[in-house]
């Protein structure tokens, strides 16, 4: 089945520099410092890749953050527990704005 996104395109994500180099250079280098060892693991890095490509609901960062996750040793019971926080943020952020909702009815009903 045919859909919008070709998981084929994420292999040709390195192209994308072919007509600004220098531009590209310099998000690659940027990628490459955020996604390195620092205070946090590559694996929890990784972890947070995942969470953040389903709240920005990114199939080509899905695919690439589960592969990730798989190599740096995470698991599924791992992956689907940051799947869970990404819901939770998501479903309370939805939430919180209903406060908005409220007071405008409240306002208007008075």
């Amino acid at each position: 089945m045919e859909t919008y996104y070709d998981p084929a395109d994420l292999a040709a994500f390195g192209d994308i520099g072919k007509d600004a180099p220098h531009l590209a250079a310099k998000f690659f280098d940027y990628y490459g410092a955020v996604f390195a060892e620092g205070a946090l693991s590559e694996r929890e890095k990784a972890l947070i890749a995942l969470a953040v490509a389903h709240a920005v609901q990114c199939p080509y960062c899905i695919d690439a953050y589960t592969t990730a996750c798989l190599e740096k040793g995470s698991n599924l019971e791992e992956m689907t527990e940051a799947l869970h926080v990404t819901n939770a943020i998501r479903g309370g952020a939805s939430l919180v704005h209903g406060v908005q909702m409220r007071k405008i009815a409240e306002k208007m009903s008075l």
